[in-house]
């Protein structure tokens, strides 16, 4: 694995391409690097956090191509508390996230399928793997009605964030999410800590329900959970939440470097032509 960066201080993104990428008619930022097949790591709140850019080097230094958007948020910035519930409370009045809305599908995740289109395109391999995280934890999801995507991967999706037991998908972008899955023997992974309160089991059981075997759910003890984290994370999230940022313990041994280490391997089976489907 690569050097790393401290996480207490402001991230530059500095080995990361970023491109302003336009996509049905909206344009975003995309921080890129790596080379192999695609993967877009789609950030948690309050934004790219230096917690946030570890995850996608360290899915750059398993082979990957990275392309990880900016959907909210100061890019690269320590997730201060007072800034974070800001920007929180933007991203929760958007139109693009519908952060309230039960069985709806936020509309910034048609712009994300584009971006796995287009990710595919640039960088090839059997298709494209994502992972959302809190706020974008659903997105993954939506996002496997573009066939480029392959491999999604659920860490903690929040949304809505009102109703603990709704999902953020519309139920017949669930039906032909799950149909597709069937057909062509796929597998969303799924990850929350036990005693989150803002991804609680209530939700994870709705996926099953909606997707059976084919959502593979993780639940992490709180025990395992990281106890020196941002500001943001210890005043206003203020529960285990981060499964592969702020909430990391990265030791071996660890029960979260495991669940890293097993998106990577989940990645790469999906992605690298002739490996072994998993």
């Amino acid at each position: 694995m690569s050097q790393q960066r401290p996480l207490t201080e402001d991230d530059p993104l500095d080995d990361f391409t970023a491109r302003q990428i336009t996509l049905d008619g909206v344009e975003k930022k995309v921080y890129v690097m790596g080379q192999g097949p695609a993967v877009i790591v789609m950030t948690e709140m309050p934004g790219i956090s230096p917690h946030v850019a570890r995850f996608a080097r360290w899915v750059r230094d398993a082979g990957f191509s990275v392309y990880m958007p900016s959907l909210f948020g100061r890019d690269g910035a320590v997730p201060g508390a007072e800034e974070g519930i800001a920007v929180f409370k933007r991203a929760c009045v958007s139109a693009e996230f519908r952060a309230f809305a039960a069985n709806e599908s936020s509309p910034v995740t048609q712009w994300l399928r584009a971006l796995a289109r287009l990710a595919h395109a640039e960088c090839g391999g059997p298709g494209v793997g994502a992972i959302g995280m809190c706020f974008t934890g659903n997105f993954a999801l939506s996002m496997m009605l573009e066939p480029a995507m392959l491999a999604p991967v659920m860490c903690q999706p929040s949304l809505p964030m009102d109703n603990p037991g709704a999902m953020n998908v519309a139920p017949e972008e669930l039906v032909a999410v799950r149909a597709r899955l069937e057909r062509e023997d796929l597998t969303v992974m799924a990850y929350r800590f036990e005693g989150d309160r803002h991804c609680r089991a209530q939700r994870f059981a709705a996926f099953s329900q909606a997707l059976g075997e084919r959502f593979v759910a993780r639940v992490l003890p709180d025990s395992a959970a990281n106890t020196r984290t941002p500001p943001f994370f210890a005043q206003v999230v203020a529960s285990p939440h981060s499964v592969v940022t702020a909430h990391l313990i990265d030791e071996a041994g660890q029960p979260t470097l495991a669940a890293r280490d097993e998106i990577l391997a989940f990645f790469a089976r999906r992605l690298r032509p002739g490996s072994n489907k998993g």
